[in-house]
């Protein structure tokens, strides 16, 4: 695409991709400790411990009589199954350790209420404690939806990592969020075996990408809690599962029939092929980052049907622009799939690639592998769908197959038209070819060293972050969507807003949704009103900056670098109509610490939001606001845990202006 003013009679480019070593990682510690042995070879340790980086391509473009680089970074593993991972390989798991300390030295007061479950003196300073736990463990990363037969029944998820190794988390709350009961997933059981999932007499559907016999040992972990709930009052949860001593992976997305209200799922038999939409044990296969949605219309064709969207990351050795010895894995591409169930979650339909190509959007979709195609819209990461009440559905995603004169990545979506049925086999997702939603400006982003290499980050509590897009549920029937997410466009951090009128058919952007200036702003969750479609709501991270900030210094922020992990944070919901940006906001939560100890580096890869009557918000996020008593044999100073509200949601356009943290 030529520019006014640009002499570009052919862009040329000379490619490169990041080295990707397998070296064998043997652990070992003294006598009398608890140890594991791993050999991780397989695609996730590799990636969680720093041996298999992103790639990326380097484009040399001749624009007016001169000659730019270009480096775009390709999508990669999200940070919560990267930390998800890394904490399965920990050889001592010193949460543990601390859990065991001597008991003459427990701190008198844990504040565990009397007659309470949960450690109810923990919901602190105004919110509502959502995760029931006593331990001082992570949770982190949620999602909440309201059930439509029940809007008094709220459903959550998140990162949960009481049991050790990080695990998808379950809420649920009858009372319209003033309190809550928890569990962790039911799939603990569950063997792989992608052979067993092949196509039978009773199941037509193919939950597998690649087939093969599989490890038939359990899972290790799990990651990416999603949340909905269908017209009927049943509620769905998903989550991906892996191993890290092999490629084995897997989503589910089991059932909570009506009436248990989330209180309980479906389990997941060892060998289990109901609620199970993909398993595999490949690294050209490998499963991440999960959404899931639900027809919430009972005047729907599609009233009751669940659909699943991910990415598929393949490595291959055969993949990269060029030989490189020291590599065995290299990036191939990242498409995103998705499947639906007709039934209720007990079959889904055969796994399909939807990202989609487009001639004018996507390019180099074969620079990896040559046998695809170069328009494929396949360097993605981060989908998120809603069903739309005359039974379509629209996938938003982030995609990285941008020209080659353009630094930055672009939101996409597809707009779905669903048919068949799962038990038959039949069931087909129908999606378009992708629109373009929106810009993701990703020059300037700031990158941080969580020892795999500088990762794109907010360096004030030094996280690692990610410019996934959100999308609104239509509540009432005029087919208004719409999509936010966070870019660098102004130089920091702030949320954008794109909005479509026709049920995601075509897109136009509308602005930054954040008033205040001088902080980041990321982590984006948005929901509509039930009853006025043009109220929206948009939830979001707030953080201070810190010095040099648009400036990365060579190796990427770190600890130690002035504000770096030593800068206040706060959790704020905007509000307003339409796309009259910016929205005006209120401060919910206390100001609160960076992540620290061996949680730091992570507070997940997205927050939640849900609005189940007329301006009624229930926002949810960890902030690490509880201290740990243990401190320091536990592991962290600050836990993190999740938090909600019941919270009337802002109107008005608000004036832009200098921000501060703990402000509104």
């Amino acid at each position: 695409m030529k520019r006014k003013g640009e002499s570009m009679s052919r862009p040329f480019f000379i490619a490169s991709a990041t080295a990707l070593c397998c070296l064998l990682l043997f652990g070992s510690v003294a006598a009398g400790s608890k140890v594991r042995r791993f050999h991780p070879v397989s695609v996730l340790s590799l990636a969680a411990t720093g041996k298999l980086r992103a790639s990326h391509i380097t484009l040399h473009v001749r624009r007016h009589g001169r000659v730019t680089t270009v480096k775009r970074i390709m999508p990669f593993f999200s940070s919560s199954t990267l930390a998800a991972a890394y904490g399965a390989l920990d050889l001592r798991d010193m949460r543990e350790e601390g859990a065991d300390a001597n008991p003459a030295d427990v701190n008198p007061d844990l504040k565990v209420g009397q007659g309470t479950i949960g450690c109810g003196k923990r919901q602190a300073m105004g919110n509502v404690r959502v995760n029931q736990d006593c331990t001082y463990r992570r949770q982190a990363e949620e999602d909440i939806t309201f059930n439509p037969a029940d809007p008094n029944n709220i459903l959550g998820g998140q990162n949960d990592s009481r049991v050790g190794n990080n695990q998808c988390g379950i809420d649920w709350s009858l009372n319209n969020g003033q309190s809550w009961g928890d569990l962790l997933p039911p799939f603990r059981a569950k063997l792989n075996n992608p052979a067993a999932e092949e196509p039978t007499a009773s199941d037509p559907n193919r939950h597998t990408i690649l087939g093969g016999p599989g490890t038939l040992h359990t899972y290790d972990a799990g990651s990416d809690p999603a949340n909905a709930a269908d017209a009927f009052g049943r509620a769905y949860f998903s989550c991906v599962a892996f191993d890290v001593a092999d490629d084995a992976s897997m989503v589910y997305v089991t059932q909570s029939p009506a009436g248990a209200a989330g209180s309980f799922y479906f389990n997941l038999s060892a060998f289990s092929r109901p609620f199970v939409a993909v398993e595999d044990n490949s690294a050209a296969a490998s499963h991440d980052k999960n959404m899931i949605s639900a027809d919430r219309y009972k005047s729907s064709p599609n009233a009751g049907n669940v659909y699943l969207t991910w990415t598929v990351f393949k490595f291959s050795p055969s993949c990269g622009p060029q030989p490189n010895p020291n590599a065995t894995l290299r990036y191939c591409q990242s498409p995103i799939f998705g499947s639906m169930s007709t039934d209720g979650g007990v079959h889904f339909s055969t796994p399909e690639e939807i990202s989609g190509t487009s001639s004018t959007l996507c390019f180099f979709g074969n620079f990896f592998d040559p046998t695809l195609n170069q328009h494929a819209c396949n360097f993605d990461q981060g989908s998120y769908s809603v069903a739309l009440p005359n039974g379509d559905l629209e996938v938003v995603f982030n995609n990285g197959n941008t020209a080659a004169n353009n630094p930055n990545g672009q939101q996409l979506g597809v707009h779905c038209h669903p048919t068949g049925s799962s038990p038959a086999g039949t069931a087909h997702l129908n999606c378009a070819a992708p629109a373009k939603v929106g810009d993701d400006v990703i020059a300037g982003e700031p990158q941080c060293n969580f020892g795999r290499g500088p990762e794109e980050c907010v360096p004030g509590p030094w996280i690692r972050t990610n410019d996934f897009p959100r999308i609104t549920k239509d509540n009432t029937q005029n087919n208004h969507v719409y999509a936010v997410w966070q870019d660098y466009r102004n130089g920091e951090y702030d949320i954008q807003m794109s909005q479509s009128l026709d049920g995601g058919v075509t897109w136009s952007e509308v602005g930054t949704v954040n008033p205040d200036t001088g902080l980041d702003h990321y982590f984006p969750a948005t929901d509509q009103s039930p009853t006025n479609g043009n109220r929206n709501g948009v939830s979001y991270y707030r953080s201070e900056r810190v010095p040099g900030e648009n400036q990365t210094p060579a190796g990427g922020f770190a600890p130690g670098m002035p504000g770096v992990q030593d800068s206040d944070s706060d959790y704020v919901l905007a509000g307003g109509s339409g796309g009259l940006t910016p929205y005006d906001f209120k401060v919910l939560s206390p100001v609160f610490a960076p992540p620290d100890g061996i949680q730091a580096g992570f507070n997940g890869d997205y927050s939640g939001l849900t609005i189940n009557k007329s301006t009624q918000a229930h926002p949810i996020w960890s902030d690490t606001r509880n201290i740990d008593p243990f401190s320091p044999a536990n592991g962290v100073v600050h836990d993190e845990d999740i938090f909600t509200d019941n919270v009337g949601l802002p109107s008005g356009k608000a004036k832009a202006g200098p921000g501060k943290i703990g402000k509104n």
